[in-house]
C-alpha cells in the first residue's frame, strides 16, 4: 500500500501529537487499572501508598505492573503508529514539502528523547486537557505542566535509560542549550531535585511548530526581518559576492566582516548575498541589544537570535557590532561566535572599521570583504538611476559634477533625491526639481557631530566680491577646476592608479590679516557648493598627550561623510615647524605633526590651511601642498578697486565720496577697509545724511587706532581738518 504524504507542517505535528495522545492514554489506563479508590488520594501520604512506594522497584513508574490486555493491544497500536508516522514524514520528504517538526530536529541535533519532549510540551499549547492529565500522572492538581520525572517515566521507564536521558536536561544539552525548553520550579518547593524540576516549551519554539513566524517578544524592536534581495553588485564587491555564493557551506558556517562607510550598500550586499543563497535575513541592532541589561540578559538574547536564524533559515546580521569596539560586549559576542551556543550558518558583521574580534575566535570561518565608496562614474550612474529620466537640461547638465564634488554612498545619493524632491515639492509655484533643490539636499547630508570641533560659515561672497592679482585670482579658479574634474583625471584617465595617496586638494593660503584668505574660502565653498568648516582651533589642541591626534581624526572622519571644506585658520598653531627633540613634549609636538600631514594625505576633499606667515608652516605640509597662494597687501589700484566693492547697493553714498584719495593716501588690507567702511556708514546712519567723506576719514581715525598705528595730521592730507 502506498505511502500518503503529509499535506503540509502542521499535518504532520497533529499526527505527531496522536502518538503523544495515545502514550499518554496507556499510561493512563495502566495507573487508573492500579490507583486504589481514595477521594482523598493527592492531598496525603497514607500507610497503604507507603507500603506501595517500598514494595515497588527502584526507578519504576507509579503505573508499573503487568500490563492487562487492553493496554497491550494500544502498545502495539503505538509501534505501528510510529512506524506509519515515519513512512508519512520521508514520503513528505520526497515530495519536497517542508516539515518544521523535522526541521527543528535536525538544526538542533535533537535525538528521539528530545523530540518527544518538545511534542509532550507542546500538547498543553494545543489542547489545555493535558494539562489535567499531566497533573493525574503527578498525582497532584497543582503540577499541571510536565515534570522532569513524568517525562523520563513516560519516555524511558526502565531504569537504566532513565539515568542515561538525564543528560538531555543538561545545560549544555541542545534542549537547553538552545532555548528550546525551559526548566523551572514550583513556588513553593525552591531548590528542588532534577526530577521534582517542570518543564515548559518556549513561546518562540511552540508558534514555530504551529506555522507561526513572528519574532520573538524579546526582540522586538530589536531584531529586523528582511526578505532576500536580488541586486547587482558591479566591480570587486559583485565578483567577492559571486564567489562566496559558490563556495558556501552551511555546515561548516562563516562570518562575514562587511566593511564601508555608512550607505555604501552594505546590507543591500548580504541581501543579494541571501538571495543567491535562498536564506531571508535578520537584521540586529548590536549597540542596543548588547547595551540593555545585565551580561546575563544581553547573552540570553544572543542566543535568542541565534535561535531565531534557524527557525527563519536566515542569516544574521549584526548591524552596529564593529562600532561597539573591544569592550566586553564584543568580547561576549566574539565568545558567542566561538562556541557550541551559535549555530552554524551565515552571519554578518557591518561596520566603518574591520571588526578584529573575529581574527581572535578559534575555529571561526571569517571573510572580511570591503565595500568602498563608489568612485565619480559610478556616483554619476546612481545619480542618473535615481532621478527621473526627463530632467531639465540644466540639471542634467550638472550631475557629472554633484558625483564629482559629492562623494556619496548610495544611501547618501538615495536620501539627497528624497530630499531635493521635498524641497521642490513643498515650494510654491515651481515644483520642477532645480540645480539648488539638488545642491541643498547634497549639503543637508553632512554629519552634524562636524559642528562640535567646527564652526560652519554661510558663504556670502561671490568672484565679484574679492580683488587680487590675476595670478592668484587664476589659481582659485584652477582649485575649483580641481574640485570638479578629478573624477574625469583621476578614474577615467587613470590617475587614480597612480596615487596611493594625496587625490585630494590641499591649498595654503599665506598673507598678512585682512588680505581676503577666509573670503577666497568661502568664493570656493559658494562656487563649488559646499559646506565650509572653520576649525576651532581651541577645541582641538589639547595639552593631554594624544587628545588633539583624537580630535583631528573625529574631524576628519566627519568631513569625509559630508564633503565639506575644511579650512585651519592660523594653521601655523597645528602645522607650524617640527622641532628639534628636547623633552618628552617635542617628542610628541612633532608627531602630532606627522599624523596632521598623514590625514591630510588620506583625505580626499579639500582642505584650506591659513597663516600669516608661511615660513612659520612645517616644509614638509608645504610640499605637499597643490596650492600655495600668497595673499599680499593691495596695491593702489587694487585698494581702489576695494573701496569701490565694498559698500552694499542701498547704502547712500555722496557722490563727492573721494574713495581715490583714501586708496591712494592709506596702505591698508580688504579687512581694514571693510571695517573703516562699516564704521562710517555708522557715523552716517547717525546723522541721517549719505556716507561723506568725513565719514570715512574720522572711520579711517579710529581703524588705525584700533591697530595700534601712530597717526598724525599730516596723514590725512588735504583732509586733515576732518581728521580733528
Amino acid at each position: 500500500m502506498s505511502v500518503i504524504p503529509y499535506g503540509g507542517s502542521l499535518e504532520q505535528v497533529f499526527a505527531e501529537l496522536e502518538r503523544v495522545d495515545l502514550l499518554v492514554r496507556i499510561q493512563v489506563a495502566r495507573l487508573r487499572h492500579s490507583k486504589r479508590d481514595d477521594k482523598f488520594e493527592g492531598l496525603y501520604v497514607s500507610e497503604q501508598e507507603i507500603d506501595e512506594h517500598l514494595a515497588r522497584p527502584l526507578g519504576a513508574p507509579r503505573w508499573a505492573g503487568e500490563p492487562s490486555p487492553v493496554v497491550g493491544a494500544q502498545l502495539e497500536r503505538l509501534d505501528a503508529l510510529r512506524r506509519g508516522l515515519v513512512a508519512r514524514a520521508e514520503a513528505t520528504r520526497a515530495a519536497g514539502l517542508r516539515l518544521r517538526l523535522d526541521e527543528l530536529v535536525a538544526a538542533f541535533g535533537l535525538s528521539d528523547f528530545d523530540r518527544d519532549v518538545v511534542l509532550l510540551c507542546l500538547a498543553p499549547e494545543v489542547a489545555p486537557r493535558y494539562e489535567r492529565l499531566y497533573a493525574y500522572l503527578q498525582d497532584d492538581v497543582t503540577r499541571r505542566r510536565p515534570g522532569v520525572d513524568l517525562v523520563l517515566e513516560l519516555l524511558r521507564p526502565a531504569l537504566a535509560d532513565k539515568l542515561a536521558a538525564r543528560a538531555r536536561f543538561a545545560a549544555s544539552a541542545p534542549l537547553l542549550r538552545h532555548n528550546l525548553v525551559q526548566l523551572f520550579d514550583e513556588p513553593a518547593h525552591p531548590c528542588p531535585t532534577l526530577l521534582g524540576r517542570f518543564l515548559r516549551l518556549d513561546p518562540r519554539v511552540a508558534a514555530f511548530l504551529l506555522d507561526g513566524d513572528e519574532l520573538a517578544a524579546e526582540l522586538d524592536g530589536l531584531v529586523t526581518r528582511l526578505s532576500p534581495r536580488p541586486a547587482g553588485s558591479p566591480g570587486a564587491a559583485g565578483d567577492a559576492r559571486a564567489r562566496l555564493a559558490g563556495r558556501y557551506d552551511p555546515r561548516e558556517g562563516l562570518l562575514v566582516d562587511l566593511v564601508g562607510p555608512a550607505g555604501s550598500g552594505k546590507k543591500s550586499w548580504a541581501r543579494a548575498l541571501c538571495a543567491d543563497l535562498g536564506l531571508g535575513l535578520l537584521v540586529v541592532d548590536a549597540p542596543k541589544l548588547l547595551g540593555a541589561g545585565p551580561p546575563a540578559e544581553a547573552a540570553r538574547r544572543l542566543s535568542m537570535v541565534a535561535r531565531e536564524a534557524v527557525l527563519q533559515q536566515a542569516a544574521i546580521y549584526w548591524e552596529g557590532l564593529g562600532e561597539l569596539g573591544e569592550d566586553d560586549h564584543a568580547a561576549a559576542m566574539g565568545a558567542l561566535l566561538g562556541s557550541g551556543s551559535h549555530p552554524r550558518g551565515l552571519t554578518f558583521v557591518a561596520g566603518p572599521r574591520p571588526w578584529v574580534v573575529a581574527e581572535r575566535v578559534p575555529g571561526l570561518r571569517f571573510t572580511r570583504v570591503e565595500l568602498p565608496r563608489p568612485g565619480d562614474q559610478e556616483r554619476l550612474r546612481l545619480w542618473q538611476r535615481e532621478l527621473p529620466a526627463a530632467l531639465p537640461d540644466d540639471v542634467a547638465a550638472e550631475l557629472p559634477a554633484l558625483a564629482s564634488k559629492f562623494r556619496f554612498t548610495a544611501g547618501q545619493v538615495r536620501a539627497a533625491v528624497a530630499n531635493a524632491r521635498e524641497r521642490a515639492h513643498w515650494r510654491a509655484g515651481e515644483p520642477a526639481l532645480t540645480v539648488a533643490d539638488l545642491y541643498a539636499a547634497c549639503r543637508a547630508q553632512h554629519s552634524s557631530k562636524l559642528g562640535e570641533l567646527a564652526r560652519p560659515i554661510v558663504p556670502h561672497y561671490t568672484w565679484s566680491d574679492i580683488v587680487l592679482p590675476p595670478d592668484s585670482l587664476a589659481q582659485l579658479r584652477e582649485v575649483c577646476d580641481r574640485v570638479r574634474l578629478r573624477g574625469r583625471v583621476h578614474e577615467e584617465w587613470g590617475w587614480s592608479a597612480k596615487l596611493s595617496l594625496g587625490k585630494g586638494i590641499n591649498v595654503v593660503f599665506s598673507g598678512p590679516s585682512g588680505t581676503g584668505k577666509t573670503m577666497a574660502a568661502e568664493i570656493l565653498a559658494h562656487e563649488l557648493g559646499l559646506d565650509l568648516y572653520k576649525i576651532d582651533l581651541s577645541g582641538v589642541v589639547s595639552k593631554y598627550i594624544g587628545e588633539t591626534e583624537k580630535n583631528l581624526a573625529r574631524i576628519f572622519a566627519e568631513a569625509e561623510t559630508s564633503d565639506a571644506i575644511l579650512f585651519f585658520d592660523e594653521a601655523d598653531s597645528l602645522f607650524g615647524k617640527r622641532s628639534e627633540v628636547k623633552d618628552a613634549h617635542d617628542r610628541y609636538a612633532n608627531i602630532e605633526t606627522s599624523y596632521l600631514l598623514q590625514r591630510m594625505e588620506e583625505y580626499q576633499g579639500l582642505t584650506i590651511l591659513a597663516t600669516n606667515l608661511r615660513k612659520n608652516l612645517d616644509e614638509a605640509f608645504v610640499r605637499r601642498m597643490a596650492f600655495a597662494l600668497a595673499f599680499s597687501l593691495p596695491e593702489e589700484a587694487e585698494r581702489l578697486d576695494i573701496w569701490r566693492k565694498v559698500w552694499p547697493s542701498a547704502v547712500p553714498l555722496d557722490p563727492a565720496l573721494d574713495l581715490e584719495f583714501m586708496a591712494r593716501q592709506f596702505k591698508l588690507s580688504g579687512g581694514n577697509i571693510k571695517n573703516i567702511a562699516v564704521a562710517a556708514t555708522f557715523l552716517a546712519a547717525s546723522r541721517g545724511v549719505p556716507v561723506s567723506t568725513a565719514h570715512l576719514i574720522l572711520g579711517t581715525r579710529r581703524e588705525l587706532q584700533k591697530i595700534g598705528r601712530m597717526c598724525v595730521a599730516a596723514d590725512f592730507g588735504k583732509y586733515a581738518a576732518l581728521a580733528e
